[in-house]
């Protein structure tokens, strides 16, 4: 056979450095053609190494295409694309929070339609995405429930009628895998960032699998693939002045029953910069605050709601740590002497919760819920607005208010590593993000270039 050698060579372990990370790497070749595979830790890259050497010496054949021993290509690469995703999902499901669960699901699902062999007996399309999604990569319901009838059928089809992992070491599958992800139901293109998000969770898969031996190497990875540039930059035109944040709030009191006890909520976004799920895990021991003038908000967990199925605690929100921090890390942010005022005026009425919570649900007490104040949300900006006003992206979101926070620091000129701590950003992204919404330096700018047009 032309694809095998006998002349292999297997050397020492490489350790390379780069800023902060170690990686080693074993290199090896097989008929004078030098292979390379990176690990993250020494013992992977050991064990692998030592594979090798026991292939080599056992006097086994090494295909020429992958560099590997050709045993490790037979029945190990036979484990089938359904089967792996499982497994996949198992071994990241007890390291990751309930929104990177989804993300992973969500891409593993869309990723399945492009590595299914059968038709006979095959379930309809909603059906298929539901199995995939709701119990097959969903790793707690999955271990622990049983499927609905037609759920349960789709789902032993479908462990009929996937792909070898392997058949992913083929460039033309790999591509194929890829324009499933990059394509909504409709046909038309996914955003750049969803791509980007859901094309990582693919790449990681795959290193799972060449740790298994399952594929000899990342095709995803490998492939040249260029999607559309992502946009990250907020747009100016969301962030609202003080004016028109101020007749908003207070659009927001006159929503009842829900507005009253909603206005200190906003009022954090807008004036501290916190994120939604920052500010529904505030409590009365996070504020700082005198009588009057100014305070600080110590922000220490955030709440995001990922849904029960995919938290840990098996209700809708999933209390952790705060963006981009470790766990019992916080932060610091400024309280403006006009959200003290609004945050005295709550602590009266309503007041907190028992244990503390600032913001609860009305009728039982619970956990805030998004549903509530995006509905509060959108009739305060029906009222407030102007029709063009409300007609455009003004203050779409909620999450708006805490752009419009970091703006109006920014503009106000504090230094960009200050604006970074308090509002949870490193510098960098900090700039890019907001860097449309920094206001007065196209007049500077202007100004020199007259003054300098003068001169002559």
């Amino acid at each position: 056979m032309k694809d095998i050698s006998y002349s292999v060579r297997i050397y020492k372990l490489e350790t390379r450095k780069r800023a902060n990370t170690t990686n080693y790497r074993v290199r090896w070749s097989v008929d004078g053609r030098i292979y390379r595979e990176p690990f993250a830790t020494v013992a992977h890259a050991e064990s692998y190494r030592s594979d090798l050497l026991s292939a080599a010496r056992r006097g086994e054949a090494f295909s020429t295409v992958t560099g590997l021993p050709v045993s490790w290509g037979r029945e190990e690469r036979a484990m089938s694309w359904f089967d792996f995703a499982c497994a996949y999902v198992d071994m990241k499901w007890p390291g990751l929070a309930g929104h990177s669960r989804r993300i992973t699901a969500g891409a593993l699902r869309d990723a399945t339609p492009a590595l299914l062999t059968g038709t006979r007996g095959r379930p309809d399309d909603e059906t298929l995405r539901r199995a995939l999604l709701e119990w097959a990569f969903n790793s707690s319901r999955r271990k622990g429930g049983t499927p609905p009838e037609d759920l349960r059928k789709a789902l032993e089809w479908l462990k009929q009628n996937t792909r070898p992992v392997g058949d992913l070491d083929d460039p033309a599958v790999a591509r194929k895998v890829l324009e499933a992800l990059s394509l909504r139901r409709d046909g038309k293109r996914m955003a750049a960032s969803t791509v980007q998000r859901t094309r990582g969770v693919l790449v990681n898969a795959m290193e799972y699998a060449i740790e298994l031996r399952l594929l000899s190497r990342n095709a995803i990875k490998d492939l040249p693939w260029k999607s559309t540039k992502s946009v990250r930059q907020v747009d100016k035109r969301v962030v609202v002045n003080p004016a028109q944040a101020r007749n908003l709030l207070e659009a927001v009191r006159a929503q009842k029953p829900s507005g009253p006890r909603l206005v200190a909520f906003f009022a954090v976004m807008y004036y501290a910069g916190l994120r939604p799920e920052e500010a529904v895990n505030l409590f009365k021991r996070n504020l700082l605050i005198s009588d009057e003038g100014w305070g600080e908000l110590i922000v220490e967990e955030a709440s995001p709601a990922p849904g029960a199925a995919w938290s840990n605690s098996g209700q809708r929100r999933d209390p952790g740590p705060l963006k981009h921090r470790e766990k019992g890390e916080s932060r610091v942010v400024p309280c403006p002497p006009e959200l003290t005022r609004i945050l005295h005026a709550h602590l009266e009425n309503p007041g907190p919760s028992p244990d503390g919570r600032l913001f609860r649900a009305l009728r039982d007490g619970g956990d805030l819920q998004e549903s509530t104040y995006h509905r509060v949300w959108r009739k305060a900006r029906h009222a407030a607005l102007s029709p063009e006003e409300f007609a455009s992206p003004l203050a779409k979101r909620p999450y708006d208010l805490r752009h419009a926070a970091v703006s109006t620091w920014l503009n106000a000129g504090v230094p960009a590593t200050q604006v970074a701590e308090w509002a949870g950003h490193s510098v960098a992204v900090l700039l890019h993000v907001y860097a449309k919404c920094i206001a007065g330096q196209e007049e500077q700018a202007r100004k020199r270039i007259s003054d300098a047009l003068g001169e002559f």
